[in-house]
């Protein structure tokens, strides 16, 4: 009985009794909610997401770019495309052409690396890093510390107190801008296919943002470039040297063919004969001879064309204290202590850029058409059908304060003079932060802000008036080193000064009748001529004036394109500045080219790449990517290898230059 009773006891309770399935209202709200949680992405999940899927994407392109075999990509290009042409260095080497004059490249503004030797604290472990060029990380990393590194002194124009910049040297200078953004690179290539190296290849590095005198001054530029053309010549069996300088470098050897022959100790003593000795040809590519008026618009307003859009799709976003950025005034103050970017204001006044009537490409269609080349004077069209009467459009009104001054004839046009205006009622109060960024604009006040608009219009001759009135301090800099007028007499000995040496039109070129000098640049691109403006719509330290983005021409084919006025060029510099020299102000005997040596113009029609595989193109004709094109380092390769502007068939033209040129009258 006791081991029944013991059975019965270990049997299982029985069970509990049901309960609701369903939980309270309070369990079903928290529920409830968390689903609604679960559903909805907060912006911090949404960034890291897009930055997963850009970073896996990125490596796993990097992972079967770096597998792949090395032919393939040039595989699928050429069943895409067609087989691709030949390098020209290859093609010229199939011809036999082989190394003979040793090549000096010398590099334009922004193009060439700078890096730090000495900093303040911010800049820690940058000893010897690139600040410009290269992948500019430091950029991102420490904006401000950046800024105040690639800024020079206010008031002389050199290096700040404990601070020392200083440029990259050798072949690898300017080779390449950033990763795979080429500037020197293919031609150095192609070069080398036909025998060139180091030793025959010379990179004439120097510190582009300041004066062209001063880089003697502080580096010994000039003196360097003196002694290694005169080694490269000497270790080369006597042959002279070709000369290849690009965009503003095209200023700074105009500046060192007259240091170099000038005495001492303002020049470098080589005596007149210099560079009939030891220069066979320049071969000056996208050359900003008479400057260029997006100069006058980045000194003004720290904008150009591409900015300018940018500031009209987000209004305030550049100008903004978003997250302290305050690009622009940044972008201003640093950039208006770069005394280069004074050397390309442009130069002769009206009389080459012309005036509130007038211009020399005033009747330049910006609507496409056909051209065909000729080596003669003038260009002639292959449709004779005009696509559109043109109109008249007033380039030498550079400056122009809303479209309607732009377009009315000068003798209705009110001016009140601004020169004799008083500056004050500070646009930027004493406990404003913008002190700590401004420039000069918060010395001008409203009162002087207000007469810049009422001058109401602006030409070449005025804009170095309107420049000296709104940035005074920087403008005293820049005429300490350059100057933008026409010489009367170039015998005067006040032309001696090197602030002449790097305008064409006050200066002469050296007496060396064998020497040749060749313009190379792009055509086809519509390029930046004048600018509409309007007052900023912001208060205190806001730069007070933007182009008008607002401002169009009304249909496609029309000039005026978001408050720009475009006319031919090669997207930075107008055919007008590049070509004159060659195709009138040097042509045979002048009093600007006295020896009479021969001059070249070679122009190269724009055209895009086909595709993404073609990269920036080989047919390019835009102010960088012209580097890359195939027919302008063909003619490079050729005239080094001893060719000259004759075997090249002397001119290549696709404009209306020599017309244009006809137009301008200046006494030769």
């Amino acid at each position: 009985m006791s081991m029944l009773r013991r059975r019965k006891g270990a049997q299982p309770p029985p069970p509990p009794p049901p309960r609701d399935p369903s939980p309270p209202k309070e369990v079903k709200a928290v529920q409830q909610r968390g689903k609604e949680r679960k559903g909805r992405w907060s912006c911090l999940d949404c960034c890291c997401w897009l930055i997963g899927v850009i970073c896996s994407v990125w490596w796993l392109l990097l992972f079967f770019y770096n597998a792949m075999p090395a032919s393939l990509p040039q595989y699928v290009t050429e069943a895409i495309t067609g087989p691709l042409p030949d390098l020209p260095g290859v093609k010229l080497q199939k011809e036999g052409l082989q190394a003979k004059h040793p090549v000096v490249f010398v590099p334009g503004i922004v193009t060439g690396g700078l890096e730090l030797w000495e900093g303040h604290q911010c800049a820690d472990g940058l000893f010897r890093k690139r600040l410009w060029g290269g992948t500019f990380g430091e950029v991102y990393k420490r904006p401000l510390c950046w800024v105040e590194h690639m800024s020079l002194d206010n008031e002389t124009g050199l290096d700040p107190p404990g601070i020392r910049v200083r440029p990259v040297t050798g072949l690898v200078a300017a080779d390449y801008f950033a990763p795979g953004y080429f500037v020197w690179a293919v031609l150095i290539a192609n070069l080398a296919h036909i025998g060139y190296e180091e030793k025959t290849m010379y990179m004439a590095a120097y510190d582009w943002r300041i004066s062209f005198q001063n880089t003697e001054v502080r580096d010994q530029t000039l003196s360097r470039i003196k002694s290694n053309i005169e080694l490269m010549v000497s270790t080369n069996g006597g042959r002279k040297v070709v000369v290849i300088p690009h965009s503003m470098g095209v200023l700074y050897f105009l500046h060192f063919m007259k240091w170099v022959e000038a005495p001492a100790p303002m020049g470098g003593g080589g005596g007149p004969n210099w560079c009939a000795d030891h220069i066979k040809s320049v071969m000056n590519i996208g050359g900003p001879f008479l400057g260029v008026p997006k100069a006058v618009a980045g000194l003004f307003s720290a904008e150009a064309k591409d900015v300018a859009v940018a500031r009209g799709i987000a209004p305030g976003f550049l100008d903004s204290d978003f997250l302290g950025l305050q690009t622009l005034r940044h972008v201003m103050r640093m950039t208006r202590t770069w005394d280069s970017t004074m050397s390309m204001i442009p130069k002769g006044g009206d009389t080459i850029w012309g005036g509130l009537d007038w211009s020399p490409e005033e009747f330049y269609e910006c609507a496409p058409k056909k051209n065909k080349i000729n080596d003669s004077h003038l260009s002639k069209d292959v449709d004779t059908k005009m696509i559109e009467v043109p109109s008249r459009v007033n380039y030498g009104r550079i400056v122009s304060f809303g479209k309607d001054v732009a377009e009315t004839p000068s003798f209705k046009l009110k001016l009140t003079d601004f020169r004799d205006a008083v500056k004050g009622n500070s646009v930027a109060p004493s406990n404003s932060s913008c002190r700590e960024i401004w420039t000069e604009y918060h010395e001008l006040g409203w009162a002087g802000i207000k007469a810049v608009a009422d001058f109401k219009v602006y030409t070449a001759g005025s804009v170095l008036d309107l420049l000296h009135f709104v940035a005074p301090k920087m403008m005293q800099r820049g005429s300490a080193h350059y100057s933008y007028g026409i010489a009367d007499d170039l015998d005067d000995p006040k032309y001696m000064h090197y602030k002449y040496w790097s305008n064409p039109l006050e200066t002469k070129l050296p007496n060396a009748p064998d020497m040749e000098i060749y313009s190379l640049y792009g055509v086809g691109i519509p390029t930046e001529r004048a600018y509409v403006y309007k007052l900023s719509p912001y208060a205190e330290c806001y730069i007070p004036f933007q182009i008008d983005t607002s401002a169009n021409g009304g249909n496609e084919g029309n000039c005026l394109q978001g408050g720009v006025y475009l006319a031919n060029g090669d997207e930075t510099v107008p055919v007008l500045s590049s070509g004159y020299m060659c195709a009138k102000g040097w042509r045979g005997k002048t009093r600007f080219n006295p020896s009479g040596m021969k001059t070249y113009i070679r122009e190269y029609d724009h055209s895009p790449p086909a595709n993404l595989l073609e990269g920036r193109g080989t047919q390019s004709g835009a102010h960088v990517d012209i580097m890359g094109n195939f027919a302008l380092i063909e003619d490079i390769i050729r005239v080094a290898a001893g060719a000259t502007g004759e075997d090249l068939s002397g001119d290549q033209v696709y404009t209306d230059i020599f017309k244009w040129s006809e137009r301008i009258n200046l006494h030769l």
